[in-house]
């Protein structure tokens, strides 16, 4: 056989290659030109092209996304002391953080129950006092009251008589003791007084024999013991008379004082014992109309004794759910937050906050899709836009998306969840969620 001779590969040299990728570059730059301008001439030459392109990516947005927060129908409410109590203590807490209560139920009592039910049963007892008078006045006086009426007249007037006589006679017997102490008293002062000046010309006699030198000086200091002995029993005397007169002229008045305060009060007693005997012989339509007047204003001090005690009861104002417990027993209700929070949870809502920019496309009656932003619960729950907000707003809910704009201005849609999603989240209130409405 005869072999094939190898022809050798040829050697580039390095001219050789420059020129290689220059070829290559100029071709690359050629070929993009050529795509530029060809579609260039095609969208002058085809703008039907162009429409049917943004058509379709208008067909890729299917939902308003939005970012929200899950609540009760209704919201979240805060329960309170009625403004009138300001500053009111809660008594004792009838339910649980997470129980459920009916409308009307009572949740808390304030500390006014106590004294505002006491004023209730006074009030109900003087209803009942009143209405009592009122059949008695409509029926007339009993003979038998009409008797005893007119004995009850005999007796204070026999006790007047009775008063009258026995302080006058009091009074009789300390103005005799007041002057026969007077009498004996100036008698003994007289005699006293007698010995005294008796006294005192002895001692001036005594004086003068001792300065003579008959009698020796304790004669004469006997007789000037004499006569200060006298002085002494005469100013006591005096003394004793002028407390004598003062004492029983003092229990003189007194009893002229309690005669008069007695005799004048049985007096009274007796002037109005008659006026009921005349009264109660009597029926007459004022009589009667006053007594209906009676129970009428008894009957509306009990109706606003009821009204006041209702402050102290603070019942729910719809049924729910108690989602938090802010004020407890012997604490001060907090003036931000009152005695505790509830809400319909078992009618579960998402409020989406979305774009001023978006809200056209939402509607009434429109699908939602609601996640947590959190993972606080893990299936995806559906609900329905119920309600679109009227004002534009700023956000309350803020994403944790560092790049978002918190300035952005929102409108509020309430979404309705499905019974079986509101079970789910009912003990989620305020958990942030993402919301998105399908177009």
């Amino acid at each position: 056989m005869v072999e094939e001779k190898r022809q050798p590969k040829p050697i580039l040299t390095t001219n050789g290659k420059r020129q290689i990728v220059i070829i290559s570059l100029l071709a690359l730059v050629a070929s993009t030109v050529a795509i530029v301008y060809g579609q260039a001439i095609g969208k002058q030459r085809s703008p039907e092209v162009s429409n049917t392109t943004k058509s379709a990516v208008k067909a890729k947005i299917k939902a308003v996304s939005a970012i929200g927060r899950l609540d009760p129908l209704g919201e979240a409410i805060k329960v309170s002391a009625p403004p009138d109590l300001g500053g009111a203590k809660v008594e004792k807490i009838m339910v649980k953080e997470g129980e459920k209560v009916k409308q009307g139920q009572l949740m808390a009592l304030l500390d006014g129950y106590t004294r505002q039910q006491a004023e209730v049963d006074l009030a109900q007892k003087n209803v009942e006092i009143a209405q009592a008078d009122l059949a008695i006045v409509k029926a007339g006086a009993k003979q038998g009251e009409i008797e005893a009426q007119a004995a009850t007249i005999t007796k204070l007037e026999v006790q007047l008589l009775g008063e009258t006589n026995s302080y006058k006679a009091k009074i009789s017997r300390l103005q005799a003791e007041l002057q026969g102490e007077t009498n004996i008293q100036k008698a003994t002062i007289d005699r006293l007084q007698a010995e005294v000046s008796n006294a005192d010309r002895e001692y001036a006699r005594y004086r003068q024999l001792s300065q003579d030198g008959v009698i020796s000086d304790s004669n004469l200091d006997q007789v000037r013991l004499k006569q200060d002995t006298n002085q002494k029993a005469l100013l006591e005397s005096k003394a004793k008379y002028n407390k004598t007169l003062k004492t029983l002229q003092q229990e003189i008045n007194e009893a002229q004082a309690n005669k008069i305060e007695t005799l004048s009060s049985l007096e009274k007693q007796i002037i109005e014992a008659k006026a009921t005997l005349k009264k109660i012989k009597e029926v007459r339509p004022v009589d009667i109309k006053k007594a209906v007047s009676q129970v009428a204003k008894a009957q509306a001090d009990y109706k606003k004794a009821q009204e006041d005690l209702k402050l102290a009861f603070v019942k729910a104002p719809f049924a729910g759910q108690v989602l938090k417990i802010y004020s407890h027993q012997g604490e001060k209700v907090s003036e931000t937050n009152g005695i505790l929070e509830m809400g319909q949870t078992d009618k579960m809502l998402a409020i989406a906050e979305v774009y001023e920019s978006d809200i056209g496309k939402v509607k009434i009656g429109q699908t939602a899709m609601i996640k947590s932003e959190n993972a606080t619960f893990a299936q995806t729950i559906k609900g329905t836009v119920t309600e679109i907000g009227f004002k534009v707003g700023k956000k309350d809910v803020l994403s944790t998306d560092p790049a978002a704009d918190v300035d952005v201005r929102v409108i509020e849609v309430k979404i309705g969840l499905t019974p079986e999603d509101s079970k789910k989240v009912s003990r989620l209130t305020n958990s942030k969620v993402t919301v998105e409405i399908l177009l």
